[in-house]
């Protein structure tokens, strides 16, 4: 486990608020003519409503506008834009921040959501933003964003002090102790444990790439400190299971070296519980990354999840640590009766876009039958690894009926499958949590010895 102090979502600084001098406020940007059908007229209905102060009637207008054009330049800068004039910033955040690119939609979109993260004061997500703008090589941009370089640099210059200072509110001693910690885990979560076994993924040769895989961000939390102090609910087992999914198939792949990074809270030698990120990760953290992982990193993926209406939203940016340079930005968007579909599509494309490629290994991957059933036995796999080694506290565990009974419905669908309900039930139990194993798994050599083990 490795330092982790800039993405624990600080609190709120009481010195006087950073201003970005060289900066205006977010400008409303006149909708383009090139905006068609009944897009404009429901772009002019939601800036009424927000003139009206009913902001979650302009919200829902914006979703639906969003869901059909949301890859338009000129809806986002509008959006954001009257968003910005009418005083709702978080709104802009949550709305824009998922969807932005800044290739596709410019930098206009861009430094409206900039300024609105620094009046958040949200350093590490306005700086993420000023990175992807300084990428875009716009020398009439230059001056502006350095004046908002000199801003964020000021905004976290007082969050320090604010952190430093034994007089901002609550105990110092514990406030200094107090951290966030990144676990890495290096191969299939489902895996440990089955050292006897023998070695279950391929071997590879010195010249491998290295890829990380970080726990996604959960935007649009309102307080992501107390969320974060319940046991696993749906969304935070996703944000780290989804890394975990991805990191394990490239455990299959001998080109590759891959480990997935999981957030906790904690103090030194006390059992803590997960941390929860409200903002994506800047290239800050993924510097603290590197430093914490223990070995070189090529690539790493970083993302954020929301669910709004029992519909889920992500995005996930494949970072070339190299250069610390955006190489791409995938986006997705399920329903629950759509997620397997969806995951499937993510998984392969992914696999496609790292030109993944399997080797020769005793256990041969097998891509789940059902995604959505998989990254919950994979989430609760890590929960019940990490209460085991005392990292998390017992009260973070979460009720796991449901889980177990998923996990068994799928034992029977390979050998990976069979092998994490073994694994999962071990640790159960080893947790004073009696469960059944199922009564039908798939059937190996494999699988008999991995049971044998356990």
């Amino acid at each position: 486990m490795g330092f982790f102090d800039r993405l624990a979502g600080k609190k709120t600084p009481v010195s006087s608020p950073v201003v970005p001098a060289p900066a205006p406020a977010p400008v409303a940007t006149p909708a383009s003519p090139a905006l068609s059908g009944n897009i404009m007229p429901r772009l002019i209905a939601a800036r009424a409503k927000l003139e009206a102060k009913d902001v979650p009637g302009a919200i829902a207008i914006y979703e639906e506008v969003l869901a059909v054009a949301g890859e338009r330049a000129d809806v986002l800068v509008t959006i954001s834009g009257d968003l910005g004039t009418t005083g709702n910033l978080r709104e802009i955040t949550e709305l824009i921040g998922p969807r932005y690119d800044a290739e596709k939609h410019g930098p206009a979109t861009g430094l409206n959501l900039l300024q609105a993260y620094l009046a958040l004061r949200n350093a590490d997500a306005a700086q993420h933003v000023l990175d992807i703008l300084f990428d875009l090589k716009r020398p009439d941009l230059e001056e502006r964003l350095h004046g908002f370089s000199n801003a964020i640099a000021d905004l976290m210059a007082t969050g320090q002090m604010q952190e430093n200072n034994p007089t901002a509110g609550g105990d110092p001693e514990q406030v200094q102790k107090a951290q966030i910690s990144l676990v890495t885990i290096s191969k299939p979560i489902w895996s440990y444990g089955l050292e006897a076994v023998g070695e279950l993924f391929p071997p590879r040769p010195g010249n491998v790439r290295r890829v990380a895989f970080a726990q996604l961000a959960l935007t649009g939390l309102a307080n992501a400190a107390e969320f974060a102090k319940q046991p696993e609910e749906e969304m935070g087992r996703l944000s780290r299971a989804i890394p975990l999914w991805l990191a394990e198939a490239f455990s299959y792949s001998p080109s590759y070296a891959a480990l997935a990074a999981l957030g906790v809270h904690s103090m030194p030698g006390t059992p803590g519980h997960y941390a929860v990120f409200p903002a994506e990760w800047s290239t800050d953290n993924l510097r603290q990354l590197v430093d914490t992982a223990g070995a070189e990193l090529d690539y790493i993926f970083t993302g954020a999840l929301r669910q709004q209406s029992g519909d889920y939203e992500m995005i996930l940016r494949v970072w070339e640590v190299k250069k610390f340079r955006e190489r791409k930005q995938i986006a997705l968007r399920w329903t629950p009766a759509t997620a397997d579909a969806e995951l499937a599509k993510l998984h392969d494309y992914v696999r496609q876009f790292m030109e993944w490629n399997d080797g020769a290994a005793a256990l041969p991957y097998a891509a789940p039958a059902a995604p959505r059933a998989w990254l919950e036995t994979l989430g609760a796999s890590a929960t019940l690894f990490l209460a085991e080694k005392n990292v998390l506290a017992p009260d973070q565990l979460p009720e796991l009926t449901g889980t177990f009974a998923t996990t068994a419905a799928h034992a029977a669908d390979n050998e990976a499958a069979a092998m994490a309900c073994l694994t999962l039930h071990a640790r159960a139990r080893g947790l004073g949590i009696n469960t059944p194993l199922p009564a039908q798994l798939f059937r190996s050599p494999l699988v008999e010895q991995a049971r044998a083990a356990l």
